[in-house]
């Protein structure tokens, strides 16, 4: 049990004065529009690494099941299906961060804000 005894009053918010604006949004920086892209860009290419790798191991498999001989080419679709299961969650750590900072940076370009 605590020692303190509950106080007598609500507690107030240390306030924000009544005509509280929210802070405006500074413009985004070179720097910033820069790395916009850029993880844009490796969210691209890591989607087509993936999709390359799906229709390698459909190819894969199909000759696997075409010949015995082949069997081996059935491991190799496995190894690209593991790959492929590898590689989504790097593509959601690259894609939405950089959706949601060229969105920022379309917006404050259509709001017609300055870069800082």
């Amino acid at each position: 049990m605590s020692d303190q005894q509950p106080s007598p009053h609500l507690a107030q918010m240390a306030g924000a004065p009544k005509a509280y604006a929210p802070p405006q949004a500074r413009g985004v920086s070179a720097s910033y529009r820069r790395w916009a892209s850029i993880l844009i860009w490796l969210a691209i290419i890591i989607a087509v690494l993936v999709v390359v790798a799906f229709v390698a191991s459909l190819v894969l498999l199909a000759q696997a099941d075409a010949d015995d001989r082949n069997a081996a080419y059935g491991y190799l679709a496995i190894f690209l299906w593991f790959g492929i299961v590898a590689a989504i969650p790097v593509l959601l750590a690259v894609a939405i961060p950089g959706s949601v900072m060229k969105r920022r940076v379309r917006q404050q370009r259509q709001a017609g804000i300055t870069p800082s």
